[in-house]
């Protein structure tokens, strides 16, 4: 398991396999960051999280346009609860791993992406993780009202 992920609390693994939309930031050739809705999968035995996506997006041009790993975060959040994942993608476009990344999608999302020639995988190597995904009593109290 990557250090990064294994030094956090078992709620912030729970919390990457909830129901939630992330953000995934790259950035572009001039260094001004590119912040875009993505859904995220994280394999915390191996390190990595992905995301599947068109070949022909901006945020894959951003990541090539690196010329190899590209700094990259993802994040989400759910009320006081967070959670952001940094460290270096790849693009990948082996049909094996773009199997697996759509089936892992559909694990977490509940529904499996159409078929999609054009499809790929952002593989991110994670270098850190951080967040906040246990809420204190009061803040519990007022999600609840």
């Amino acid at each position: 398991m990557s250090n990064a992920i294994s030094s956090q609390p078992a709620s912030y693994l729970e919390f990457w396999s909830e129901y939630h939309l992330c953000t995934l930031t790259t950035l572009r050739p001039d260094g001004r960051p590119h912040v875009v809705p993505v859904g995220v999968t994280i394999d915390a035995a191996s390190g990595v999280a992905r995301v599947i996506t068109r070949k022909s997006s901006k945020k894959v041009a951003n990541i090539l346009a690196c010329g190899g790993p590209a700094p990259v975060a993802v994040c989400q959040v759910d009320g006081g609860r967070w959670a952001t994942l940094e460290g270096v993608a790849e693009i990948v476009a082996d049909a094996t791993a773009v199997e697996d990344a759509v089936a892992r999608y559909g694990e977490r999302y509940r529904r499996t992406p159409a078929p999609d020639s054009e499809r790929v995988v952002i593989q991110i190597s994670i270098e850190r993780a951080m967040g906040k995904t246990r809420l204190t009593r009061p803040q519990a109290a007022q999600t609840a009202a």
